[in-house]
């Protein structure tokens, strides 16, 4: 009898998962839910942070730290330098019990087909709230992602979700993450779509969608307000702005790679020069604190000084020393191991920046564009080419100001950027630390499949093998014509010693050898060589089929033949264009 409502009550659970797994609605109300609880998630992160700002740092409860003014110098030098003491040390105790790094949602979606670990998140939201809180030049944006993509994800695999509907699952919960830090549903959309997902398609708006907006209405009605934007409302906009938005584009475009190689420069410096991990945490935060002296712009990710800057008029001299200041200290924060992300540094740096170069048109061409204007440019511009979003800044500058007008300088600039970066450089930042890593992923379109493709489990694993030394009589009577298309060839001692073809073999002479017939005898497939990997074995060794061996020993597992590999492949590329267009099952 007790065991009677355990009984229906994983019944009950099972039918529930049946019903997502199978409908369309089910997975769209699943991401709203899962929206309003990453919505908690983000308000909860944001206000650890601040408070450890106002804790640490002695400043108010309606103070940003950045746009902070009478913070004494050695408590700007000082706490960043005892922050990264404490981080080395919680670092060091996680490696003890979790010694593999996490895993963020776009390697994820990439390579793992959607599967985030919840305890990765809590890590990386922990370490994040740390470097900030001690004030860090970086930004609480890595901590949403990953908290509303472990969510996403935990919440999708108790379900048992395709690896399709996970994977825009998990960029649901990245969407409502960034929607509800910035108070802007669209931008935390298209940032899933193309940072997360990896590509658009009408399937995945619903969930991404629904997510975003129900994460804003959670954080609005908390009163997060983490990094929602302020900012006047532009004029009206001439076309002879569109050049100088172009060209505010383009240099947003080679200011970023500057950044992104700086930031990859001298984390290889101070690895060389500084091998212990804490030494490097309290270099970093030693320098921010000492640049933090010139400007508490350095400090954290920027939001106090980010609404400066749209509402202030500054000269063109401290406007460069600001962008300056805030570019050395996050390049200093990220190198030297701090956790965090660049967007809202990035968008911080690329408002200054074109807030600067208003002032120095207006130097040369009296009473010049309309900074505000330009700074908003500068903003999108100069983040989309760091993230490697272009439609998810474009829809920020159009939630912060509500200008169309403006929003079509902003898309201009935004291209503009985007396509520098792409051609000159090849990577946003976060690919760019991808690469660093040494994986070869370029954007979270889904290639763990080709992971998972393997040559041990497309192949035959009962193929015809003979002896290599039989002559060619014995081979006819043991492998008749049609009994196998090839025959694999063993040594005395069991290895692997090529294939021969069997209709090639029954119409040579009779005086060849299987010898003379075998083929590939040097050329062979791991269990473990991928699709992609495989395809380029056949076209080297101008193969139709070759041997699956165990590796060195060159024992037989199997035999794999071209166009059974290229049959598998073609089925797994339909499968993904039926989940991006939505018009199948995973």
């Amino acid at each position: 009898m007790a065991h009677r409502p355990v009984r229906a009550l994983r019944s009950r659970a099972a039918a529930l998962r049946a019903l997502v797994r199978t409908s369309e609605v089910a997975v769209v109300a699943l991401a709203a839910v899962i929206g309003a609880l990453v919505g908690v998630l983000a308000w909860a992160m944001g206000t650890a942070a601040h408070w450890l700002h106002v804790l640490l740092y002695g400043i108010g409860p309606q103070v940003r730290l950045s746009a902070a003014l009478d913070i004494p110098d050695w408590r700007l030098v000082l706490v960043p330098a005892l922050g990264g003491l404490v981080l080395a040390g919680f670092n060091r105790w996680l490696k003890r019990r979790r010694p593999k790094p996490p895993v963020d949602p776009i390697e994820a979606n990439a390579l793992h087909g959607g599967r985030l670990s919840l305890t990765d998140a809590a890590v990386v939201g922990a370490q994040t709230i740390l470097s900030n809180g001690a004030g860090a030049s970086v930004g609480l944006e890595a901590g949403y992602a990953q908290a509303g993509g472990g969510l996403a994800s935990r919440i999708g695999l108790f379900f048992a979700l395709r690896r399709g509907d996970l994977r825009v699952l998990v960029g649901a919960g990245t969407a409502g993450a960034i929607a509800a830090a910035f108070d802007a549903p669209l931008t935390g959309a298209f940032y899933a779509f193309e940072l997360v997902i990896g590509s658009y398609s009408i399937g995945a708006l619903f969930p991404v969608m629904a997510s975003a907006v129900s994460a804003v209405v959670v954080a609005r009605a908390l009163q997060a307000g983490t990094y929602a934007m302020e900012t006047l409302s532009p004029g009206a906009v001439e076309d002879e702005l569109y050049p100088l938005a172009l060209l505010v584009g383009v240099l947003c475009g080679l200011s970023a790679i500057l950044l992104m190689r700086g930031v990859a420069a001298t984390e290889r410096l101070l690895a060389r020069a500084v091998p212990a991990e804490p030494l490097r945490l309290v270099l970093g935060g030693l320098c921010v604190g000492i640049l933090a002296t010139v400007s508490t712009v350095a400090m954290s990710a920027g939001h106090g000084a980010l609404h400066l800057a749209f509402v202030t008029e500054t000269p063109a001299r401290l406007v460069l020393l600001l962008i300056l200041v805030k570019a050395l200290a996050s390049i200093a924060s990220v190198a030297s191991g701090f956790r965090g992300g660049l967007f809202f540094a990035s968008i911080l740096i690329g408002a200054l920046g074109g807030k600067l170069f208003a002032g120095l048109v207006a130097l040369a061409v009296p009473p010049g564009p309309d900074p505000l204007i330009l700074s908003i440019v500068g903003m999108s511009a100069f983040g989309a080419a760091v993230i490697g979003a272009p439609l998810a800044m474009t829809f920020l500058a159009l939630e912060t100001t509500g200008s169309l007008a403006v929003t079509g300088l902003v898309l201009a600039a935004v291209l503009v950027a985007g396509l520098t970066v792409r051609r000159l450089f090849g990577y946003s930042f976060a690919t760019w630390r991808f690469h660093l890593r040494g994986e070869t992923i370029r954007s979270a379109h889904d290639v763990g499949w080709i992971n998972d493709l393997t040559a041990g489990r497309m192949m035959r694993r009962d193929p015809k093998s003979v002896p290599a030394d039989l002559d060619l009589a014995a081979f006819r009577k043991a492998v008749p014509l049609g009994s196998a298309v090839q025959a694999v060839l063993l040594d005395a001692d069991g290895r692997y010693a090529g294939i021969v073809s069997v209709p090639e073999a029954h119409a040579a002479p009779a005086t060849a050898t299987l010898a003379e017939l075998a083929r590939h005898a040097n050329s062979a497939l791991l269990p473990g060589t991928n699709a992609r990997d495989a395809m380029k074995l056949f076209e080297a060794a101008e193969a139709e089929a070759l041997a699956v061996v165990d590796g060195p020993a060159r024992r037989v597992l199997g035999l794999l033949t071209e166009a059974h590999l290229l049959r598998r492949y073609g089925e797994e590329i339909d499968r993904l264009r039926r989940e991006e267009t939505g018009i199948g099952p995973g």
